[in-house]
């Protein structure tokens, strides 16, 4: 039999694109000589309708659009993901239909409820061995724990978390034996490393089960957050036999392979591992997807960025031009044009504001035009607006590391200052108060001021464009606090707030000799500062924090492995961090102090990507309450 899976690139209660992908996938599946074709989790309606699934109406509309899939089912089997609510209760479904008939629904057994799944909230777990009807409209068919059979192969269902479980749990431990074939449709995060750990699972359970299994995840940042890498897995006791390019930007991935289920199996052998994951060219592919699904899906024209010459801000241009060096390479120039809905309109004139020192009313011709740019550069010209908005306190070195990189991809970059604004703001606040604002007196104060004057402007430049303002904040950051409200964390999206600055600072290398971005060799010649300082302070990140590496590691013991700070302090000294009891008791304290009054922080930040194996966004991995004791008697303790 020709067995395939299909990765589909999804949107949440938008039936038509659904459908759409859907039917590709079916008439590809067709044309491929496909026999059974598996869809992925919840592909009907989307994987994230959060609250939407404990509605009557939706599950009772997706029923009702499935009514459209069953006529393309012509000569083929197919899988398709969708949730049914019977009273009270709503289930987390896969519908398999065949020549225009539903033959029934398998239900998820196990429910994901840690990290970033809620599905506990939303679904209700089916019980192994039962079942029950799903009616509409005079029909009905069975649902619950089922066994399907097509052209003489029987099979039935793990739907993703379900294979997650113990084998002695998880629903191919009472399929052994009853079953040639395993379907697992499956909406699967994406985090840098994990796929080894799925490819390994499935692999697994072929062996284990003495089956052939079948997986098909989702495709793409489906809702905002959250990216599926769309892999689809085909093995047989133990051996692959199907494995596909990850995060691709094409909106439907079919995959197949022919299985003879008459022959004995080949013997099972030790599992052949994967070669070691590249996180770089991951994190990377990852990104650039999520960018493009967020831009077209939020229907926006580009984004806007303040490029200010660090380290976060650089990260968040490159992943721009990533997004259409990568997308342009898989898609075509025509079909990323298309794709993204950006390029209708001719191009625009290009002026540029004078260097670092220069007057804000000074504005001259751009230096280069759109035929001295390459095809990408002229797509990045058209998608990503950058400003440098400079004060007093701003190098030239970051001045040139902000303008060499916005030239070198082709973005448009702008050039002004904003002293005037802070000292207007200053001057009010100083005439109010009846006192002088000083650095020695309210430090804090007059370094806020100028990360939230630089706001106004970026998000007028963003709103008159139609663009989504790109906000640069780092998990590590975002951890401490260190940001200002409403100033550098303004924005529409915020697309590494969960990458820690330590990757940041080492992808950015790799960046520039691996994918030749030769203008990074100016931030990566610096260290990480705000530059809110005057510049004889010589400010640095680090300075006012901790180094990033112990940061990092702090948090995670803390958040991840879910430790106290009297365990992570003890874990710490038993490692070579380079620092005494004294010191590393010190960076404990500030990192749970910092940490606990800069929740409500956290839960303002512009929605983030998550890319890592964990984060610190309360709506995609972590909670905490916005006020609390503060690890208090905690720290003391130390």
């Amino acid at each position: 039999m020709r067995i395939a899976g299909a990765a589909l690139n999804q949107i949440p209660i938008d039936w038509e694109n659904n459908l759409r992908n859907i039917q590709t996938a079916i008439e590809q599946a067709k044309s491929a000589g496909v026999q059974l074709l598996c869809l992925p989790e919840l592909c009907l309606t989307g994987y994230a309708c959060e609250d939407l699934f404990l509605s009557d109406w939706m599950p009772e509309a997706a029923l009702a659009h499935l009514q459209a899939v069953r006529p393309w089912t012509q000569g083929i089997c197919v899988v398709v993901g969708l949730p049914v609510r019977l009273p009270g209760r709503t289930y987390n479904t896969a519908a398999v239909l065949r020549d225009g008939q539903v033959l029934g629904f398998a239900a998820k057994q196990f429910l994901a409820n840690d990290g970033v799944h809620y599905e506990t909230r939303f679904f209700a777990p089916w019980v192994a061995g039962e079942t029950s009807t799903v009616s509409w409209e005079g029909e009905t068919w069975p649902l619950g724990d089922l066994i399907f059979e097509h052209q003489g192969v029987r099979f039935g269902f793990e739907i993703c978390e379900d294979a997650w479980r113990a084998d002695n749990v998880r629903p191919a431990c009472r399929l052994m034996g009853r079953v040639d074939l395993i379907v697992n449709p499956s909406a699967s995060h994406f985090a840098m490393s994990k796929t080894d750990v799925r490819y390994q699972l499935v692999m697994k359970a072929s062996r284990t089960f003495d089956c052939t299994y079948l997986y098909a995840n989702l495709l793409g940042n489906e809702a905002g957050r959250i990216i599926f890498d769309g892999e689809i897995l085909v093995a047989r006791n133990g051996h692959l036999l199907k494995r596909n390019q990850l995060l691709s930007f094409k909106e439907v991935d079919l995959e197949w392979v022919d299985v003879d289920f008459t022959a004995k199996p080949e013997p099972a052998a030790e599992i052949v591992p994967l070669p070691a994951p590249d996180e770089y060219k991951e994190l990377n592919q990852a990104m650039s997807l999520a960018l493009f699904d967020y831009l077209r899906k939020a229907r926006s024209k580009g984004f806007v960025l303040s490029l200010s010459g660090g380290a976060d801000s650089c990260f968040c241009a490159v992943g721009v031009a990533e997004m259409v060096r990568l997308g342009v390479e898989e898609l075509g120039l025509d079909e990323f044009k298309r794709r993204s809905g950006c390029f209708p309109a001719a191009s625009e004139t290009v002026v540029q504001q004078a260097g670092a020192g220069g007057s804000a009313a000074q504005v001259v011709e751009a230096p280069t035009t759109e035929s001295d740019l390459s095809t990408n550069q002229q797509l990045v010209r058209q998608l990503l607006t950058c400003a440098y908005q400079g004060t007093v306190n701003s190098s030239d070195d970051t001045f040139n590391s902000a303008k060499d990189l916005a030239d070198s991809i082709g973005a448009r970059f702008f050039n002004w200052e904003i002293d005037e604004e802070v000292s207007g703001y200053v001057g009010k606040i100083q005439g109010a108060l009846g006192r002088e604002l000083t650095w020695q007196t309210d430090d804090l104060a007059l370094q806020n001021i100028q990360a939230r004057v630089r706001a106004p402007a970026i998000w007028l430049l963003a709103n008159v464009q139609n663009c989504l303002l790109i906000t640069t904040s780092n998990r590590s950051e975002a951890s401490v606090g260190y940001c200002t409200m409403d100033g550098d964390t303004a924005g529409s999206i915020s697309p590494i707030a969960g990458v820690d600055k330590d990757f940041v600072k080492k992808w950015l290398r790799w960046a520039e000799t691996e994918l030749g971005y030769a203008a990074l060799r100016h931030v990566n010649a610096l260290q990480p500062t705000a530059e809110l300082r005057p510049l004889a302070d010589k400010q640095t990140d680090e300075r006012d924090l901790m180094p990033y590496t112990l940061l990092n590691r702090i948090e995670r013991l803390a958040f991840y492995n879910r430790l106290s700070p009297k365990q992570v302090l003890a874990t710490l000294d038993t490692e070579a961090t380079g620092f005494d009891h004294e010191q590393l008791r010190a960076f404990v304290r500030r990192f749970y102090t910092l940490w606990s009054r800069n929740q409500w922080k956290r839960e303002r930040y512009a929605p983030s990507f998550h890319l890592d194996d964990y984060n610190v966004d309360p709506r995609s991995w972590l909670r905490f309450p916005i006020l609390s004791g503060g690890f208090g008697e905690e720290l003391a303790a130390l």
